[in-house]
């Protein structure tokens, strides 16, 4: 398998709709395979992946970065209501740290 795609983030679960198990991968959303195994969902959707990146490259379409790859710079901009700051920066106060600590822990 092609060292690109192995970066992808893939996810097998099981649909309980198609009574099968879904492989999906994150960086292409609109993406999905059936089949009656777990390993064989997720070496369906990494084939799936697979030929799409290569149409895409036929097609000179941008290519998605995998995840894993990506550079993050650890800052997140969160728009919440007044009333729910006003809690969250209580709730730090209590707790005896900054706002960002404890939203941080809350998320993690």
């Amino acid at each position: 398998m092609d060292k690109q795609i192995d970066r992808y983030t893939y996810r097998v679960t099981w649909s309980e709709e198609d009574q099968e198990y879904v492989g999906l991968c994150a960086e292409f959303p609109g993406l999905s395979w059936l089949e009656e195994t777990q390993v064989a969902a997720l070496s369906g959707i990494q084939n799936l992946v697979l030929d799409t990146v290569k149409e895409m490259k036929n097609a000179n379409e941008e290519i998605p970065q995998p995840f894993s790859t990506r550079d993050y710079s650890g800052k997140v901009l969160l728009r919440i209501t007044p009333e729910t700051h006003r809690l969250l920066v209580i709730q730090a106060a209590e707790s005896g740290v900054s706002l960002n600590r404890y939203i941080a822990s809350r998320l993690h």
